[in-house]
């Protein structure tokens, strides 16, 4: 999805001409993540995650083939593309669900630590890749990342394929359009799973509305410079990913998490002030990345050890439609901030907003139920010595590559 989700803004951009066009192509990738993870989790609750994947990769090579025979045609039109890219943000959504499910049926208990780390580092390094290739394929010719896109689709497929047998199938499917809401109901019953959502919604909004800001500050500036500093989240998220593989679990993570935002923020509005706002920026993302892989392969982890199997998808859907959703709000938010108070003064508020909210977490009775400690009774990972660590991202050695993943 990281090379689409560059190739279809700018394809509409090209054939209209009209930034709103390519704003409304965006728009479309990301909607699905409001409509489609709640019911998304009850389908793949149903259905064999393995059958799902496999009904994904062929819709997703068929929707991008569509929009690749249009544009050998003199098209697509605007409604095709926008139908397109929402398909293809829908049909991610269910793939990330059901490669969820997948994993306590793929790893050993005391091995999922470590997969879960190698699998957030293999996401960081897709957004790292996934976002300049896809500019420079469609650089290269429009129709070129559609190509791209269409043979890794069809390998993915031909992938699952192979496989010939269902894994992760699961006793006592939900039943009926009752069973809908069984993951807000689990989830209370997880203080710590509780808690990571509204931790990380909250957080989420906050750097991806700072993003925003940025953006909207860059004008006068190179495009690779503002692409070099967008891009050090990824670079923050594999460091935090091989942290992850050497480090035992921080059983405080969630505590943790919202004081590095509070030094991102810092850091980010002390940089409009000293006039140095991209390498402040560059740095704060950097932070965010770490923390926020850290606290991605913690919660993942309760997930996968503490949740029914049988409900692990519809979980994992109510947590990811609130703290995915908050991409939704962040872009308007920081073009709000920005017009009110320029990229100083948006900084500014971001940052007092976040020390409060950090604060008030230090009141006992807030923190007890904001940021529970992890469970102390996760199995003890196996965590790798130092000189084998160069060698952790190998994703084959515990969980079964996702080829499909976030392209």
């Amino acid at each position: 999805m990281r090379t689409l989700g560059v190739a279809y803004p700018l394809l509409a951009l090209t054939q209209t001409s009209s930034p709103a066009a390519a704003g409304w192509a965006g728009f479309a990738l990301t909607i699905p993540i409001l409509l489609f993870y709640v019911p998304g989790g009850f389908l793949v609750d149903r259905i064999s995650p393995r059958r799902v994947i496999l009904c994904v990769e062929a819709g997703r090579l068929l929707s991008v083939a569509s929009v690749l025979l249009a544009m050998m045609a003199g098209g697509p039109t605007l409604v095709h593309l926008l139908l397109a890219a929402a398909a293809e943000g829908g049909l991610w959504v269910l793939y990330t669900l059901a490669e969820s499910a997948l994993l306590p049926a793929m790893v050993k208990p005391a091995r999922m630590h470590t997969a879960l780390a190698k699998s957030e580092a293999a996401s960081h390094f897709a957004s790292l890749a996934g976002r300049p290739l896809g500019g420079y394929l469609f650089g290269v010719g429009r129709i070129v990342p559609f190509v791209v896109n269409s043979i890794l689709f069809t390998f993915s497929f031909a992938l699952f394929f192979t496989w010939g047998r269902d894994l992760g199938r699961r006793p006592n499917r939900p039943s009926g359009w009752r069973d809908l809401a069984e993951g807000f109901r689990v989830l209370t019953k997880l203080p710590f799973l509780g808690g990571s959502i509204a931790v990380t919604t909250f957080t989420n909004l906050m750097v991806n509305t700072l993003i925003m800001i940025y953006v909207a500050g860059s004008e006068g500036m190179s495009s690779l410079k503002v692409g070099i500093v967008l891009s050090a989240g990824g670079v923050g998220g594999v460091l935090g990913s091989v942290l992850s593989l050497v480090l035992p679990p921080v059983r405080n993570v969630l505590r943790l998490h919202l004081w590095i935002w509070v030094f991102a923020l810092v850091l980010a509005a002390f940089g409009t002030y000293v006039g140095l706002p991209s390498y402040f920026f560059a740095f704060a993302l950097v932070a965010t990345g770490i923390g926020g892989a850290l606290s991605n392969v913690a919660i993942r982890s309760v997930e996968v050890h503490k949740v029914d199997p049988a409900t692990l998808a519809r979980v994992v859907g109510v947590s990811r439609l609130s703290s995915r959703g908050a991409f939704c709000f962040a872009a308007p938010l920081g073009g709000f901030m920005v017009t009110w108070g320029d990229v100083q003064g948006g900084s500014a508020v971001l940052c007092l907003l976040m020390v409060a909210v950090a604060l008030v977490s230090t009141w006992r009775p807030i923190r007890v139920r904001l940021t529970p400690l992890l469970p102390p009774d996760l199995p003890r990972p196996e965590l790798p010595r130092l000189p084998k660590m160069l060698g952790a991202l190998r994703l084959s050695q515990d969980l079964v590559p996702s080829p499909g993943a976030d392209r």
